[in-house]
């Protein structure tokens, strides 16, 4: 591999830290034990979903605009470090929140949020820089599958440091806990580094007197000319609808897990497993991509969560709970990273920032849907299986929509 694809593919160990300790695992049990713990279970589940919901909402509606901006000359670096920035510096402040300070927590994790899933749409777009077409699948499939393998670190010290909190000196498992977040933000910072340094725009659109008026109007151009780019729109509309159900499976999962009485300790190992799990199989993906197309192998990772959906309603125990996570383990990463260079390939190189901004649009809008269909049927009918269950509906019309996208359609528009 070059060193921008190593670099590259550094990053996703770097955030991927994010993902498991802030939006997955830890902090949704702080959220609920310590920070909402005036609050009923379903409450509190609801308020996480809405939460998610809301961060996803502001990072959808800036995402295609400043996708636009990035295209030009230099710019895409500049605003992927300024949402890192904003990442980085929320993470650290989650370790200012106090017991029942709910709305602060929610508040912080939103911008963490923001910090995260903007510093991406530029992470992702920098795809056709970094590596060749008949590399993408490889080079980004690596890429989840080294970040869930590193991501495990600092999650097995944050864990460690929550287990043992008064032998380390800790007050209480809510300061370790606090304390953990801080670890977070300096992983993440520290392997930021190389994609800062290493990684540079080779494709872009030319600079103009008036870079703001300009991207606007190519966005409006684009958008005009949708029927030019008719089965890019259609893998979006299926990527809309399938990836809604993988995002609300990790983002919830912690909540789901404890309303059905796995305790937390189990809970943080079971997802430490989820993450070793997805490793080998985020590779594997890749390489029977080059086998049986990419988009085979979304169609297989779209079943794998199809089937999950229907085993959570009748979770029973916590080997079920087991079960689950390992099966969500072998398709998270080869659905998420496929899906990423198999749109990769259809973008064209130089509105690559633009175009992922719509991916981005698409995949947020999605995480805003899903959060509250768990949470809100979960509240409804007082059984968040109910909720759990109702996600089958966007596996199955993300599966029948994307066996209508015709790659060499989309690639030639």
């Amino acid at each position: 591999m070059t060193k921008q694809e190593r670099s590259w593919i550094l990053y996703d160990c770097a955030n991927s830290a994010q993902t498991l300790v802030v939006t997955t695992a830890i902090l949704p049990i702080f959220f609920k034990s310590y920070a909402a713990a005036d609050l009923s279970a379903e409450q509190s589940t609801f308020y996480w979903g809405l939460g998610n919901t809301v961060a996803a909402i502001i990072v959808a509606i800036m995402a295609p605009i400043l996708g636009s901006m990035a295209d030009r000359e230099g710019v895409k670096k500049r605003l992927f470090a300024l949402f890192l920035v904003i990442g980085l510096v929320s993470t650290a402040s989650l370790a200012a929140v106090g017991q029942g300070d709910w709305v602060l927590c929610l508040f912080i994790y939103g911008l963490s949020t923001i910090g995260f899933y903007g510093s991406t749409v530029f992470y992702d777009s920098f795809l056709v820089d970094v590596t060749q077409k008949d590399r993408m699948d490889w080079v980004s499939s690596n890429g989840f599958a080294w970040g869930y393998l590193a991501s495990t670190i600092p999650y097995i010290v944050c864990m460690l440091l929550i287990a043992q909190a008064e032998s380390l000196g800790f007050a209480s498992k809510a300061s370790a806990t606090r304390f953990a977040f801080i670890i977070t933000a300096v992983w993440w910072c520290v392997l930021s580094i190389p994609m800062l340094r290493h990684v540079k725009q080779r494709h872009f659109v030319p600079a103009t007197a008036n870079p703001v008026r300009e991207s606007l109007a190519r966005l409006a151009a684009t958008l005009r000319d949708i029927a030019r780019y008719k089965h890019l729109f259609l893998f979006l509309l299926a990527y809309f609808l399938y990836i809604d159900g993988v995002h609300t499976i990790y983002k919830m999962a912690t909540s789901f897990g404890l309303d059905v009485g796995i305790d937390s300790t189990q809970l943080m190992l079971i997802l430490l497993v989820t993450q070793l799990v997805a490793f080998p199989f985020a590779i594997l993906y890749g390489k029977l991509a080059g086998r049986f197309t990419a988009r085979r192998m979304i169609l297989f990772g779209i079943g794998t969560y199809f089937g999950v959906t229907i085993l959570a309603f009748f979770i029973a125990s916590a080997w079920h709970f087991w079960l689950l996570a390992i099966l969500v383990g072998t398709a998270q990463g080869g659905i998420q990273s496929l899906s990423r260079s198999f749109y990769g390939k259809l973008v064209p190189p130089e509105k690559s920032a633009q175009f992922f901004g719509f991916y981005d649009i698409f995949g947020k809008f999605a995480a805003i849907l899903g959060p509250v269909m768990v949470g809100g049927f979960g509240l409804l009918f007082g059984n968040v299986r109910v909720g759990v269950f109702s996600l089958i509906l966007l596996f199955l019309l993300g599966g029948l929509l994307l066996l209508k996208v015709d790659a060499e359609k989309a690639a030639a528009s």
